[in-house]
């Protein structure tokens, strides 16, 4: 038995199967490019759906994240530390806004969130007590806890975890007139992603991001911003919004932000919004732990000089253009996305887009499928043109039969 066999008939007998993951063992990796533990190389067409935005083993995040290694890595909340104040307020301001509050995964932020909403609703809107609701998009992917669920349109991810919470109301997702309708004096926010990444990577109508941000300030709702895949980077611009020159109330951040290192996530808003909360009603114990805040600081150094929105907006124009060229035979039905990100839909006698994506996997190229027919391109923005140009030749290939 091969040490790829024996890693993943250990996995199959002692893991829960949550996840039905390639069957590829990764051992090392370095920039786009991973090993598994024959020794075979892959290139990572996924970054670690944009938590790898800066790539594999990155030398900045990795030095940042040993030096402090070597002076503390966590002392709750309980105390202050030394990276606290400047990870908050260097994230602000790349953010536009005053405040955050940090925690640890995208579900927490998307949750922390949710608690925000219904609190400023309560004690700034004037919302009745209990009556808060909050409005979201149909294909939405915000997290899988028991809440978040709640307001999943996927069977997959929703079924057999009731009883739900309540409080949501789902529309069509790019409908201004069904989001305009759907509010009431109750609604307290608007949650929404500006790109939808895991029903296919949807990019709303033009206009639509911007009439939300109208709607919501005319009738006093909060437009929270689910930037955990989108943000920092993956579309060719810092924020997925600013393609549309919108600002909204409350950002909510995550993957990229860790770096791939450690996992770190934050809700940053204005002083008002966040300043809703007391010492008490919320918290983490690694929210915002020094290891964290040490790597997100690079983080942001790096996002700040602009050389990776930069690059992630001129390789996005090199990929869409030659996905583009996919697109014009029969194996593809559709192409979607924007910078270093793209859903391309497979004709189905092509094959699933678990199967395409196994196809690829043997050519030495690592994407993943959702919704069936439709597989997901998100690089490292770190990725070469000819490393890019390589990965879609097989992709190509593939498709070709």
């Amino acid at each position: 038995m091969s040490l790829t066999e024996k890693a993943l008939a250990s996995a199959e007998a002692h893991s829960a199967h949550n996840y039905h993951p390639l069957p590829v063992v990764v051992a090392t990796a370095d920039g786009a490019w991973m090993t598994d533990v024959e020794g075979r190389r892959y290139l990572d067409l996924l970054a670690g759906y944009s938590a790898l935005n800066f790539g594999h083993g990155n030398r900045r995040l990795l030095d940042a994240a040993r030096a402090q290694l070597e002076r503390v890595t966590l002392t709750s909340r309980a105390f202050h530390h030394d990276r606290f104040a400047d990870f908050c307020a260097q994230l602000a301001e790349l953010c536009g806004m005053e405040a955050v509050l940090p925690m640890n995964t995208g579900a927490e932020a998307v949750e922390t969130a949710v608690k925000t909403a219904r609190k400023w609703g309560y004690r700034v809107k004037g919302v009745p007590d209990g009556m808060a609701e909050i409005i979201v998009a149909a294909g939405n992917f915000h997290g899988r806890t028991t809440t978040v669920v709640s307001f999943s349109t996927d069977p997959e991810a929703r079924a057999d975890y009731g009883p739900y919470t309540p409080g949501f109301r789902i529309v069509p997702y790019g409908d201004l007139t069904a989001l305009a309708g759907a509010m009431t004096g109750n609604t307290v926010a608007v949650l929404l992603e500006p790109i939808q990444g895991e029903a296919g990577v949807l990019v709303p109508p033009p206009g639509y991001l911007a009439g939300v941000r109208r709607l919501t300030r005319e009738r006093n709702v909060l437009f929270v911003a689910d930037e955990i895949q989108s943000g920092l980077g993956r579309t060719g611009r810092t924020f997925a919004l600013e393609h549309e020159g919108v600002v909204p109330d409350v950002y909510l951040l995550g993957k990229a932000l860790g770096g791939g290192v450690v996992p770190v996530s934050a809700v940053v808003s204005s002083a008002e919004v966040l300043g809703v909360f007391r010492p008490g009603e919320h918290g983490s114990t690694f929210g915002g732990n020094p290891l964290a805040c040490a790597v997100a600081l690079e983080v942001i150094a790096m996002l700040r000089t602009g050389e990776y929105q930069e690059r992630a907006a001129e390789l996005g124009d090199h990929l869409h253009r030659e996905l583009g060229l996919l697109a014009g035979g029969d194996a593809v039905t559709a192409v979607r996305g924007r910078g270093l990100w793209a859903g391309i839909d497979v004709a189905p006698r092509i094959g699933t887009g678990r199967e395409i994506s196994e196809r690829l996997m043997e050519r030495g190229v690592l994407v993943k499928d959702t919704h069936g027919s439709t597989i997901r391109i998100a690089p490292p923005l770190v990725i070469t043109e000819e490393d890019l140009d390589w990965g879609l030749d097989q992709l190509g290939a593939v498709l070709a039969g």
